[in-house]
């Protein structure tokens, strides 16, 4: 098999539930192009390992924190997507979680957008499922975020250049680790969005997710950039 071009990394973690859709809408990519699934699994107690493996994914194992508890964060899911990377050969990264479902066209019009306006990573209007205020969440990802001076890009829903990548240094193990990764890679970097809805996503994390927590924040230092076409 040729080397990959795209390498969706999927951190999971007791998510036997969801990840077969998530790896089958993966599997089912119409494309030509060469790609690869590296599943994380976080030390799951069902069968998590077991299903990656039957969509033929390969499995990297993310140990539990220690029983000393260290720094008190352990190995988080930005540990567990650069594990991933690290383990991934593709040119571009492709991070989905493992309650998100990826259009068909997802590899195509990602790697499309990316390479045609000169982007070094990029995530996608999106679809949130789940409690109410998820709603407002999927608002600001699809409307707010994209027109900030550094877009966040979320977690769930991101891909970007391998070089980019350990370049920026990577997701970093603390909370809220998609925005500190997508700050930190926007320094030095373009990024920017889709603007067609190419993934769908859980909301059942919104209070964790990081999204909503570093929203005012982030809109505040943006705020001339996000008012100066009104």
């Amino acid at each position: 098999m040729p080397d990959p071009l795209v390498s969706f990394v999927v951190p999971a973690k007791d998510e036997q539930a969801s990840l077969p859709a998530t790896l089958e809408s993966i599997r089912d990519q119409r494309t030509a192009r060469e790609f690869e699934v590296v599943v994380v699994d976080g030390d799951s107690d069902d069968a998590t390992p077991e299903i990656a493996r039957r969509y033929d994914a390969a499995v990297v194992h993310q140990p539990r924190p220690a029983a000393d508890g260290g720094d008190g964060l352990g190995p988080g899911i930005g540990d567990a997507r650069h594990r991933g990377a690290k383990r991934a050969d593709g040119d571009w990264l492709a991070f989905v979680d493992a309650d998100t479902v990826v259009r068909p066209d997802y590899l195509n019009a990602m790697v499309g957008f990316a390479r045609g306006t000169d982007l070094a990573a990029a995530s996608s209007r999106c679809r949130m499922v789940g409690p109410a205020r998820a709603k407002l969440v999927e608002a600001t990802i699809n409307h707010a975020f994209p027109r900030l001076d550094r877009p966040v890009l979320p977690g769930f829903n991101c891909l970007v250049r391998r070089d980019a990548y350990f370049a920026s240094g990577g997701f970093p193990n603390v909370p809220n680790e998609d925005t500190a990764f997508s700050r930190e890679l926007g320094r030095e970097w373009a990024t920017g969005y889709h603007p067609s809805v190419l993934a769908k996503t859980s909301g059942r994390r919104v209070a964790k997710s990081g999204l909503t927590g570093t929203l005012y924040h982030y809109l505040r230092l943006d705020w001339g950039r996000l008012t100066a076409d009104y």
